[in-house]
C-alpha cells in the first residue's frame, strides 16, 4: 500500500487528528542507511512524527527535528515539509542493543538522555525553535511532552515501527490527537480510556486496519478532511554537491587533487554517493581561478 497521511477533525473542531502509514518511507531509509532494527525503529518513529508535523505546516514551510541523546545511536535528524516529503538519518545506524525487559527493541536505551529540538522555517526572519528534555526516549511520549510544553497543545502521540526477522520494515505508522479549547472532561476521559485499551499501532496496521478505521476506534465522530500521499524525498543533487565543493575554495580542491585525484561526497540524509573525477575537479579549479 502506498504510504499516506490523513488529516481529520472531531467534536465540532475541538479535536484535530493526524495519522500516517510510513511503512515504505521507513523501509527506504533502512535500505539506504543499512540500519539495525533498533536504529530503524528510532529513525522510523522520528520520521513518522516529522511527516505528521509537516502536515501542520503550509506552503513552503519546513521543519527539522533533532533528537540529541547520550545513547549509542547518537543524534537522530529528520527533515519534513508541508508537501509530505521527509528524509532523515542517525549518527550510528549500526547500533545494536539487547531487547528491553518487555522483550521489545530498546529505543530508549539507544537514545539515552538529552534534548529533543524542533526547528521550524516558517518564512520569517528567524526560525521557530522549541526544545524539551527527553522524558522517556521511546519518542512517542517525548513528542507528547513537546506539544504540551513547547506548543501548549495537549496531545496524544503514538508512533511505532515493526521490524521483520529479515530486518525489513513490516509496518510503520503513527497518529497525533490534539485537544483544542472547548473539550470537556467527560469527552477527554472517554478518549483517554480508549487510548489506554488501544493495541500498538503497528499491530493494527499489520492486521490490515487503515488509518481511518484506527482513528474512528478512538473517536467515533471523526471526520477525515484530507488524505494525501507522503514520501521519502532528499534535496541533494549533483548541482548542490558541486556548490559544496566550490565553497571549499581553490586551494582545498587542489589539495584533494594532489592527495586523492578525485572526490567522493556522501549525502548524510540519503547516503547517495557523488563522485568527481580528476578532470571534473580540474574544471572546478579553472572556474574558480578565472572567476
Amino acid at each position: 500500500m502506498q504510504d499516506y497521511l490523513i488529516r481529520a477533525t472531531a467534536f465540532d473542531g475541538r479535536l484535530r487528528a493526524f495519522a500516517a502509514n510510513t511503512t515504505g518511507i521507513v523501509e527506504e531509509m533502512r535500505r539506504r542507511h543499512g540500519t539495525t532494527p533498533v536504529a530503524t525503529a528510532a529513525l522510523g518513529r522520528t520520521a513518522t512524527a516529522g511527516v505528521m508535523m509537516g502536515a501542520m505546516l503550509k506552503g513552503e514551510e519546513r521543519l527539522t527535528i533533532q533528537v540529541k541523546g547520550d545513547g549509542s545511536i547518537g543524534q537522530i535528524v529528520v527533515d519534513a515539509n508541508a508537501k509530505g516529503e521527509v528524509r532523515g538519518y542517525v549518527d550510528n545506524p549500526r547500533v545494536d542493543l539487547p531487547l528491553n525487559e518487555r522483550g521489545k527493541l530498546d529505543v530508549a536505551g539507544a537514545v539515552g538522555e538529552g534534548y529533543l529540538y524542533v526547528i521550524k522555517d516558517l518564512g520569517l526572519k528567524e526560525p521557530y525553535r522549541g526544545s524539551i528534555p527527553i522524558v522517556s526516549g521511546e519518542l512517542g511520549e517525548d513528542f507528547t511532552y513537546y506539544f504540551a510544553k513547547s506548543e501548549q497543545t495537549p496531545s496524544a502521540v503514538a508512533l511505532g515501527v515493526l521490524v521483520a526477522t529479515d530486518y525489513s520494515v513490516q509496518t510503520s505508522g503513527g497518529f497525533i490527537l490534539q485537544l483544542l479549547p472547548g473539550m470537556d472532561d467527560e469527552e477527554i476521559a472517554a478518549i483517554e480510556e480508549k487510548l489506554g485499551n488501544l493495541p500498538p499501532i503497528t499491530t493494527l496496521l499489520a492486521d490490515g486496519a487503515d488509518l481511518e478505521h484506527i482513528l474512528k476506534g478512538l473517536v467515533e465522530s471523526v471526520e477525515v478532511l484530507e488524505r494525501s500521499d507522503i514520501r521519502f524525498q532528499c534535496k541533494c543533487s549533483q548541482e548542490r554537491v558541486e556548490q559544496t565543493l566550490i565553497s571549499l575554495g581553490r586551494d582545498e580542491i587542489e589539495q584533494i587533487l594532489r592527495e586523492d585525484g578525485k572526490a567522493e561526497v556522501v549525502c548524510h540524509f540519503c547516503n547517495e554517493v557523488y563522485e568527481y573525477n580528476g578532470e571534473q575537479l580540474h574544471n572546478l579549479v579553472e572556474r574558480l581561478t578565472n572567476g
